[in-house]
């Protein structure tokens, strides 16, 4: 790498952790989600705005092929950021599928999930999905992803605002991250499907048993990661001969986080999932004395994730944005109310049929609705396959930053109300497990 490709690279750097952070903290002085203005700082660096005025500026600093080493280090960067939120989010959520929180969940991921997902498939006959279909030209594929794009809920974006309003220690938080998590796991494998049928021209042969079988192993990767791997760790972690865990801990616990992500892309497990696991782990087996030895490590680990490297990950989400490739107001509007609609309507039977009412119903739903990164994921991934066109490719990603910034608006002013987010935690603060959470205050 030369001189001035370092210097372009670190230019580039300073931008994006800089303008995240400001842009960041303006958007909180203004009630709304950090995120919001992190994905900002990214828009302005990125194609829609920078990318107009200044291209030339824009290659340089941030590169214009997939071999590039700008392009190659940021999309490491941007991969290690959503890989410590998810860490972080592991590390902070405890009991995520304990006995209080299995009976809702098993409502929120069967029908808050399922019936938007099949509504918008029985649906599809009667919409015009030709004039979306992208150069693989595709029908079955695209709608599968129309599907997902229903139902889909954004672990790291919700991750990310309950961390800002410092409520992942609760019992809300959990909840929702753990119905997250297993409704992900699916959508993800449907993902694959689409994405295989239109590789595969519309053919079918074969593909239901491969995608079976990787959603099986992702199950499998998470079940076994809940309930043997946080025992194990426990007792690795205060092993005598493991000199790692006793005087370098921050080392260990980065060396657990990397065994998790590397055994999940041997496995070809969703590595977000992997992070989130990871961190789980770490603190899912221990006692409150072995927890106390590892809060200083993590509080560290937090700290630094949420200042440079989170940052990171959600501006080059932003600068991923392109409005140029095309924008219809009037889809964006019909897409955004009616998979909203539908979105509210099945959390909110399953919320009613899981126990909940008033308020609380209202909260799962907004919160369900965040479609966030994986939203910008599916749009991209869509995109990339010839699934769906440009101009629908920038309805997703509008829809998942709208969706994200209402949902942690809406949460904010719950919270600035002193009213609980779930009934029974006062002002949404109360711990789950009676754990603690490592997210310092002052990061929150």
């Amino acid at each position: 790498m030369s001189t001035q490709t370092l210097g372009s690279l670190t230019l580039a750097l300073l931008l994006l952790v800089a303008g995240a952070n400001l842009l960041g903290q303006v958007a909180a002085r203004l009630r709304q989600p950090k995120v919001i203005g992190e994905i900002l700082a990214g828009i302005v660096l990125g194609p829609s705005l920078l990318g107009l005025l200044a291209p030339h500026v824009t290659a340089q600093l941030f590169g214009t092929g997939q071999q590039d080493a700008p392009t190659v280090v940021l999309g490491f960067l941007y991969n290690l950021g959503l890989l410590l939120l998810m860490f972080v989010s592991g590390v902070s959520v405890r009991n995520v599928l304990g006995q209080e929180n299995r009976r809702p969940t098993a409502w929120l991921v069967g029908v808050g999930t399922t019936l938007p997902f099949f509504l918008a498939i029985a649906l599809t006959p009667v919409l015009p999905l030709e004039s979306f279909l992208g150069t693989a030209h595709s029908r079955p594929a695209l709608v599968l992803v129309f599907a997902i794009a229903t139902a889909v809920t954004s672990i790291p974006v919700i991750t990310k605002i309950f961390f800002d309003l410092g409520i992942l220690h609760t019992r809300f938080a959990s909840l929702m991250l753990g119905a997250a998590v297993m409704e992900d796991i699916a959508l993800w494998g449907v993902l694959a499907l689409a994405t295989a049928l239109a590789s595969a021209g519309g053919a079918t042969g074969g593909l239901a048993g491969t995608v079976s079988v990787h959603v099986a192993i992702n199950l499998a990767f998470v079940v076994v990661a809940m309930t043997v791997a946080p025992a194990v760790l426990r007792r690795l972690g205060r092993a005598r001969w493991n000199v790692m865990a006793s005087q370098t801990p921050i080392a260990w616990i980065m060396t657990v986080l990397l065994a998790y992500v590397s055994l999940a892309a041997a496995l070809d497990v969703t590595l977000a999932f992997a992070a989130f696991l990871a961190g789980f782990g770490i603190v899912g087996g221990m006692k409150n004395t072995q927890y106390q030895r590892f809060r200083v490590p993590l509080e560290s680990i937090t700290q630094v994730s949420a200042a440079v490297f989170v940052p990171i990950y959600f501006a080059i989400v932003g600068y991923r944005l392109d409005f140029t490739q095309g924008f219809s107001l009037v889809l964006l509007g019909t897409f955004l109310v009616g998979s909203s609609l539908a979105r509210f309507a099945s959390v909110w039977l399953a919320a009613r049929c899981a126990g909940f009412r008033g308020l609380d119903v209202v909260n799962l739903a907004v919160t369900a609705n965040a479609r966030g990164g994986p939203g910008i994921v599916l749009a991209s991934v869509a995109f990339d396959a010839g699934i769906i066109n440009a101009t629908f490719f920038t309805t997703l990603v509008v829809t998942a930053v709208i969706t994200s910034q209402v949902c942690g608006a809406w949460l904010g002013v719950v919270l600035r109300r002193g009213r609980p987010l779930l009934g029974g935690d006062p002002a949404g603060n109360s711990r789950v497990g009676g754990g603690q959470s490592p997210v310092p205050s002052s990061a929150a």
